[in-house]
C-alpha cells in the first residue's frame, strides 16, 4: 500500500514557475515508477511526466517537454515536478501516481498502469 500526498500548487503568472512535490508513505517507494498527471476543467486526465524506479529514465508529454522536469529522491520518498515557463493552458489539478512495474527502465504513461493516486493539487496560471 502506498499513500501519496501532493503539495506545491498555487497561483502564478504566465512565464512563472512552480515546484510540485509528492510525498509517499511505505517502505517500497523505490520499487515504483512514478508519474504526474493533470486534469483541466472539462477535459480528461492526461499524462504529464513519468520517472523510473531509480530516476534514470524519464518521459514527458510533448506539451511540457523542455519546460517541466520530473525527479525523485528515494531517500525522502518524494517525487517532484519542476514547472517552468508556465502557460495558462497548464492550469489544472495535478495528480501524483505510483505504478508497479517489472522493469527498472519502464516508465508507464497510461493512467490504468498506475495503482495508487494522490488527491491532487491545483495549479493556476494567469495570463
Amino acid at each position: 500500500q502506498v499513500q501519496l500526498v501532493e503539495s506545491g500548487g498555487g497561483l502564478v503568472q504566465a512565464g512563472g514557475s512552480l515546484r510540485l512535490s509528492c510525498a509517499a508513505s511505505g517502505r517500497t517507494f523505490s520499487s515504483y515508477a512514478m508519474g504526474w498527471f493533470r486534469q483541466a476543467p472539462g477535459k480528461e486526465r492526461e499524462f504529464v511526466a513519468g520517472i523510473s524506479w531509480s530516476g534514470g529514465f524519464t518521459n514527458y508529454a510533448d506539451s511540457v517537454k523542455g519546460r517541466f522536469t520530473i525527479s525523485r529522491d528515494n531517500a525522502k520518498n518524494t517525487v517532484y515536478l519542476q514547472m517552468n515557463s508556465l502557460k495558462p493552458e497548464d492550469t489544472a489539478v495535478y495528480y501524483c501516481a505510483a505504478a508497479q512495474v517489472l522493469s527498472g527502465t519502464h516508465v508507464p504513461q497510461r493512467s490504468y498502469a498506475f495503482k495508487y493516486w494522490g488527491q491532487g493539487t491545483q495549479a493556476t496560471v494567469s495570463s
